[in-house]
C-alpha cells in the first residue's frame, strides 16, 4: 500500500525532537501566549522574510484576520471587491465574504493552474480594493505583472500561502513576503504542519500586525481592555514548539518532495494524462502533485484497487457550492475542467523513489 500521505511517517522523521519539544511545554506549565509562540513567530518571520508574524488558530482565521484588520483600519469597507482565483479551496473565498467583501473570481491559466494575470486588469472596477493570489499546490503564483497591476490601481496584495511554505519567486523572495500580508496554514498535512490546527499571518506592516494580534485575542490589546469585538484565535504553545522543530527541516523536506516530483515529470507518460507546466524547483515545493485526466474517477478507482492512495483537489469549485449561489452566474470553463479532471498522486517527504516508480508504472499502464 502506498498512502497518499502518512502523517505518522512524516512526524516520525523528526519524532525525537518533536517529543522533546512537546514534553518541555507540558512540563513547563505554560500553554498559551508564551515563549514558544514568541520563538516560532520570530523564526518564521525570519524564514519568510517579513518583519512580523502573528500566530493564530488556523489558516482560515489567518486570512479572515487580514481582511478584518483592513476593515477596522478603514482600508477596506463592506461591499468592496476583492479579486481572487476561481480555482481555490473555499477558505480563500470564505475569508472575503466573512468580512462583507465581494469576491470577484478570475480563471487560472490551464498550463500553470495559477491565476491568469492576463485577465486581471479586465476584472478591476472602481470598487476593487484588493487582490488575493493563492500559491496553489505549492506553486508560485506571483508574477511581475501582478505586482505592477497592484501598484497601478493601488490594490492591497494578499497571499494565501497555505500550501507553499518555503516556495520562492524567480528572484529568490519567499512566498508569504511578496505583498501586503499573507495567510499561512499549519494543518497537519501541509509542508509545514502542526499536530493539529494552526495558522499565522506574515506582514511588514506593524499596525496591521498589532491589529490582527488584538482581533485574534478577543479584540484586546491590553488585558480586560477591548478595542475591537474580536475572537479567540490563538496558536497554542505545543503547536508552536512542534512547528519550530519542523521549520528547521522544512527546506530539506521540500527537497525530498522535489526529487519525487522530478521522477514523476521524467517518467509519467500516458495519452490520457497531462501535467501542469513544470516550474524550476525554487518556485514549487510540491505540497501536491496534480495530474489531469478526462477519466479521472476511473483512474482513481484503478489506483485504489492497486494500493495507491490519491485525493481530488477540488471536485466542486466555490462558485458551484450551495453556500455561494450568488456566484453561480460565473462561467468558468477552465476552473470547472480542473474540478472534473484533477487528481493528486502521492508526494511528500516520506515517499521513496521505488514507491514513485510503482505509481508511475501503474498510471502508465492504465487502460
Amino acid at each position: 500500500m502506498i498512502p497518499f500521505l502518512s502523517l505518522k511517517d512524516v512526524t516520525a522523521l523528526h519524532g525525537e525532537e518533536i517529543q522533546e519539544a512537546v514534553s518541555k511545554v507540558v512540563a513547563g506549565g505554560w500553554y498559551l501566549q508564551g515563549k514558544e509562540n514568541e520563538r516560532f513567530e520570530a523564526d518564521y518571520a525570519r524564514y519568510i522574510g517579513t518583519k512580523h508574524c502573528v500566530g493564530c488558530a488556523n489558516g482560515l482565521d489567518a486570512l479572515i484576520w487580514i481582511f478584518r484588520a483592513y476593515v477596522e483600519l478603514g482600508v477596506l469597507r463592506p461591499g468592496d471587491e476583492v479579486i481572487v482565483p476561481a480555482n481555490t479551496y473555499i477558505a480563500t473565498i470564505l475569508a472575503i465574504t466573512e468580512n462583507g467583501l465581494t469576491p470577484v473570481l478570475v480563471e487560472p491559466r490551464a498550463d500553470t493552474l495559477e491565476i491568469d494575470d492576463s485577465l486581471l486588469e479586465a476584472a478591476v472596477t472602481d470598487r476593487t480594493r484588493a487582490l488575493v493570489i493563492v500559491h496553489l499546490y505549492g506553486r508560485n503564483a506571483y508574477t511581475d505583472k501582478i505586482g505592477q497591476l497592484c501598484r497601478k490601481y493601488g490594490l492591497k496584495l494578499i497571499e494565501d500561502n497555505a500550501q507553499a511554505h518555503g516556495c520562492r519567486t524567480a528572484d529568490g523572495r519567499r512566498t508569504g513576503s511578496l505583498g501586503d500580508a499573507a495567510g499561512h496554514s499549519f494543518y497537519p498535512g501541509k509542508n509545514l504542519g502542526a499536530l493539529g490546527d494552526g495558522g499565522a499571518v506574515t506582514t511588514d506592516d506593524p499596525l496591521l500586525a498589532d491589529t490582527i494580534r488584538a482581533l485574534a485575542n478577543y479584540g484586546s490589546q491590553k488585558k480586560y481592555v477591548f478595542k475591537y469585538t474580536g475572537r479567540n484565535s490563538r496558536l497554542d504553545e505545543i503547536q508552536a514548539a512542534v512547528l519550530d522543530v519542523k521549520l528547521r527541516y522544512l527546506d530539506e523536506d521540500n527537497a525530498r518532495r522535489q526529487r519525487i516530483a522530478k521522477y514523476y515529470y521524467e517518467h509519467l507518460s500516458h495519452p490520457l494524462v497531462s501535467l501542469p507546466a513544470r516550474l524550476d524547483d525554487a518556485q514549487n515545493v510540491y505540497h501536491l502533485f496534480p495530474i489531469l485526466c478526462q477519466r479521472r474517477d476511473e483512474l482513481q478507482a484503478y489506483l485504489k484497487d492497486n494500493g495507491v492512495g490519491t485525493l481530488i483537489h477540488y471536485p466542486i469549485p466555490p462558485h458551484q457550492q450551495e453556500c455561494y449561489q450568488e456566484l453561480a452566474h460565473y462561467s468558468l470553463p477552465i476552473t470547472e475542467k480542473l474540478a472534473r479532471e484533477e487528481l493528486s498522486i502521492p508526494i511528500g517527504p516520506c515517499i521513496t523513489e521505488d514507491e514513485a516508480a510503482e505509481v508511475v508504472s501503474l498510471i502508465n499502464s492504465f487502460r
